[in-house]
């Protein structure tokens, strides 16, 4: 992938899910890059084993977005351990489905936290490393867009990225830095030694039916555009919502 190689990458929530594909993408693309998770120190072993193998330098840290003193240490090993970022992608984020007249304060500024104000938080602390050519990526949600119910919390920490986006991309766009939202559909992210759960397997399927290409999307489905935005190839794109839903 062009403008990749040798370059510095952080990638937040990489270790499971659609952030691990970015974070594997990235690296055998040629780029360097420090990844963070939150508790699941099992996952992380697996990664960090899959990057032994991969050419770079890469690290998986233990840290959490939410909390703005744990994202300036992160922020710092990157600093220590790279000194400048080209890419910074935010796939952290947390979900829950809770009915509206049931959702409390405690969980609305979880989910709030975690999926929104650690973007703020991030993109504020990596500010110094960014310089002309970087990019800034948010994954959101198709969810954004649609709205779906009992996911109040989620769909507007998710819109809230996409207005985030396009301020920091005029804000930012001086000096050369770009900013852009990836906002999957619906993604299959159940890997090997997930626990069964019957009731997302229908969910699943009955959204299968309904999609147009007869399939859901993968994680590298989502990886791939990733690694398009952080490139050269994508030099003039800034401030955009890209869908990667397979037109649903």
């Amino acid at each position: 992938m062009t403008g990749l190689r040798g370059a510095n990458a952080l990638v937040t929530g990489g270790t499971r899910g659609i952030g691990r594909s970015v974070v594997l993408h990235l690296a055998r693309a040629g780029a360097n890059v420090i990844t963070c998770y939150r508790s699941d120190d099992e996952a992380a072993g697996r990664l960090e084993g899959e990057l032994k193998e991969t050419e770079g330098t890469h690290h998986v840290l233990k840290a959490d977005v939410a909390d703005p003193a744990q994202v300036t240490r992160l922020v710092a090993e990157c600093r220590s351990r790279y000194g400048s970022l080209r890419t910074v992608v935010h796939n952290a984020g947390v979900i829950s489905h809770v009915p509206f007249a049931a959702l409390d304060g405690e969980e609305w500024h979880r989910v709030l936290d975690t999926n929104l104000s650690s973007a703020y938080y991030l993109t504020r602390e990596v500010l110094p490393l960014l310089s002309e050519g970087s990019s800034v990526i948010y994954i959101g949600s198709k969810a954004s867009l649609v709205g779906i119910p009992l996911r109040a919390h989620y769909t507007a920490a998710k819109a809230g990225l996409m207005g985030l986006a396009r301020s920091l991309s005029k804000e930012l766009g001086g000096k050369g830095i770009r900013v852009n939202v990836v906002a999957p559909g619906i993604i299959d992210t159940v890997e090997p030694g997930d626990a069964a759960d019957a009731a997302l397997d229908q969910r699943l399927e009955e959204y299968r039916k309904r999609s147009p290409l007869g399939r859901l999307g993968r994680p590298e489905d989502v990886a791939h555009v990733v690694a398009f935005l952080a490139g050269d190839g994508a030099a003039y794109i800034t401030g955009e919502t890209v869908n990667v839903d397979g037109g649903l």
